[in-house]
């Protein structure tokens, strides 16, 4: 993102300095350069003895460097693939096998994929994957509008890319991997609501708030996807992603009650993010007005 925007960026899990999805907000001089003193970000250590002397009580370091836009989508582009790729594929192999994956498998399946992207490229694009992550971030300030078209236009293309892969390698039956409900759509309406609130809710503990354990991200928010999947698995297919349905529809030429995955998962996703916003504890400078505080974070 550019360095005048007022929103957090997307980072990774387990960077140093900097929580997952929380960016650095430059700061200029006069000349309209960044300054370096005033990005210096400085920490307490323990006095450490040496033969040579000893550490100084305080040490500072530079942030990481900014990630251009284009590594970002390019990040989102790829990793937005290999989880549908992977959620796709092995619904299909599931279907041709006559449900030898089983409904476990399928939810490892793709668990295992989110979990994987988070770990190789949240820390470069965030990782979200997901169209109604994206736009619930930005709903929350956490990611720039500008950026939204971009992101979800690599999401969607890489969706598709996917889904006519599979359709290549895999034909011709690309049927199996499409979600529909099984039952009614008001049922289908309410499971893809919920398991996408379930979500975004694990989503934005990790991602924006200092408390949460951000260095396990990928496994909270892969084993939240696992979870929805079991839940939700038989009656929807468990999208969660409306670019999960979307491209495997198209492939397939697939369209029942696709409305559905494309409204449902953003709403629930923002419905998560907002309830998480509501209830999560205030900032520590906030409640002791400059004190020091006692506590410590997992993820600074």
């Amino acid at each position: 993102m550019d360095p005048e925007d007022g929103v957090s960026a997307p980072s990774t899990p387990a960077t140093p300095g900097a929580p997952l999805f929380g960016g650095f907000k430059h700061e200029r001089n006069n000349n309209g350069r960044n300054s370096l003193l005033k990005s210096l970000k400085c920490f307490s250590v323990e006095a450490w003895a040496s033969e040579e002397g000893s550490l100084p009580p305080v040490s500072c370091a530079l942030p990481p460097p900014p990630v251009s836009l284009a590594r970002k989508v390019g990040a989102e582009f790829i990793g937005t693939m290999i989880l549908i790729f992977a959620g796709t594929a092995t619904a299909i192999v599931n279907q041709k096998t006559q449900g030898s994956e089983t409904l476990i498998g399928l939810a490892a399946s793709s668990g295992l994929a989110v979990m994987i992207v988070i770990l190789s490229t949240g820390h470069i694009s965030g990782a979200h994957l997901n169209p109604a992550v994206t736009i619930a971030f930005a709903a929350l300030k956490h990611f720039p509008w500008k950026n939204v078209p971009v992101y979800i236009g690599a999401q969607i293309i890489a969706s598709f890319c996917a889904a006519f892969t599979l359709k290549v390698v895999l034909h011709p039956i690309m049927g199996g991997g499409v979600t529909v409900p099984s039952g009614s759509y008001l049922q289908a309406f309410a499971l893809e609501f919920i398991i996408s609130f379930n979500l975004m809710f694990v989503v934005t503990a990790v991602a924006t708030d200092t408390r949460a354990v951000g260095e396990l991200a990928g496994i909270a928010v892969g084993a939240t996807v696992m979870l929805n999947i079991l839940i939700a698995g038989e009656t929807t297919g468990a999208s969660m992603n409306p670019v999960r349905t979307l491209g495997p529809a198209v492939a397939a030429g697939n369209y029942k009650a696709i409305w559905i995955y494309l409204t449902a998962p953003i709403l629930g996703a923002l419905a998560g993010a907002g309830v998480y916003s509501a209830v999560k504890l205030p900032n520590e400078d906030d409640n002791n007005h400059g004190k020091p505080s006692l506590e410590h974070s997992f993820r600074r």
